[in-house]
């Protein structure tokens, strides 16, 4: 096995209508990964983005599905490289923190986040349902699966490549983030958090952030991926209490009936004695899902260990797809 000495860098920025701050961004990072391949990915811009991006240097490529999710898909499909960067091209994240985040990967971490909120973003921020959501989202992921991450939809990420080669994008929009954080939680990767400076969007960029409709897709998406990923709690819970209020009424005919000799309240007690049917089938199926859940992680593992077998006994260190660098891949 060959020690990689020179590991290729990505970065990926997915963009959309971001004339204002792309230059600067591609510049940033050139300055701090000299070596990396810059990758924007424009997603229907209706701007000038992708005629800055060439000229910067950027490798551009389109993406027509609208949707940051879609566009993390494609880039995560169509590049290969030994450490990966994901920054947004809003000028938001400081591209001087991504040597250190390349460091932690190739010290082994799956992926390192880069941690807003533990620094600046509550300042920078100007937007305070975003602020709660924040908060929001990072209690009942961080509740749920026993974690400590401190920025669970931090768009500031660095990734393995068998992080990016076994990650199954299913989302299509902003929610990715968050979608990204649990399937790290759930599957035990090696997940590391650097504090960096945020700040805010220049003044003349737009934020496409969608505060309402956004946030319900986000948690959308944690209501999903729970009853996925913790199917046994999940159903269980539900299970539990419908089974309980079955009982409950089947407690209160019988005390009835008790009384008085009768049933009373027949319907009463057919309902009740269904609540409680249907509590136990709830039981049993997150029994049952639960055991699958376990076999799914177990598959996950064998072909993450398949991934990092192959990188590591290929003769030479991954190059990106591109031969140079710096040529546009319209």
């Amino acid at each position: 096995m060959l020690e990689e000495k020179n590991p290729s860098i990505a970065v990926l920025l997915p963009c959309y209508n971001e004339e204002v701050t792309i230059g600067k961004v591609v510049r940033d990072f050139r300055v701090a990964l000299p070596d990396a391949a810059i990758y924007v990915y424009d997603n229907n811009s209706t701007d000038r983005t992708a005629e800055i991006a060439t000229a910067e240097g950027a490798i551009v490529r389109k993406e027509p599905r609208q949707g940051k999710g879609n566009v993390i898909r494609s880039m995560f499909e169509n590049i290969d490289a030994d450490v990966y960067v994901m920054a947004d091209g809003d000028d938001t994240y400081p591209a001087d923190a991504a040597p250190d985040m390349v460091a932690k990967v190739l010290e082994g971490y799956d992926m390192v986040i880069g941690d807003r909120l533990s620094s600046t973003y509550f300042q920078e921020n100007k937007r305070p349902f975003h602020n709660f959501g924040n908060r929001l989202v990072r209690g009942s992921i961080n509740h749920l699966f026993r974690a400590h991450v401190t920025d669970i939809m931090t768009g500031y990420r660095a990734f393995s490549f068998t992080f990016v080669k076994t990650y199954p994008v299913l989302s299509r929009g902003f929610e990715v983030e968050t979608e990204m954080t649990i399937h790290s939680l759930n599957n035990n990767l090696r997940l590391f958090e650097m504090p960096i400076q945020y700040r805010d969007r220049p003044e003349g960029s737009v934020s496409k952030l969608d505060t309402v409709g956004d946030g319900i897709k986000v948690m959308s998406t944690i209501f999903r991926m729970i009853r996925e990923y913790k199917p046994l709690p999940f159903f269980g819970t539900l299970g539990l209490i419908i089974g309980i209020i079955g009982i409950m009424l089947c407690g209160w005919v019988t005390a009835e009936f008790v009384g008085t000799g009768m049933v009373v309240h027949f319907p009463t007690l057919i309902g009740a004695i269904m609540l409680v049917i249907v509590g136990l089938l709830l039981i049993v199926t997150g029994i049952i899902l639960d055991v699958i859940t376990k076999n799914d992680r177990k598959t996950f593992i064998v072909d993450a260990n398949r991934f990092a077998y192959a990188k590591r006994h290929w003769p030479h260190p991954l190059p990106p797809r591109d031969a140079a660098p710096y040529r546009n891949n319209q």
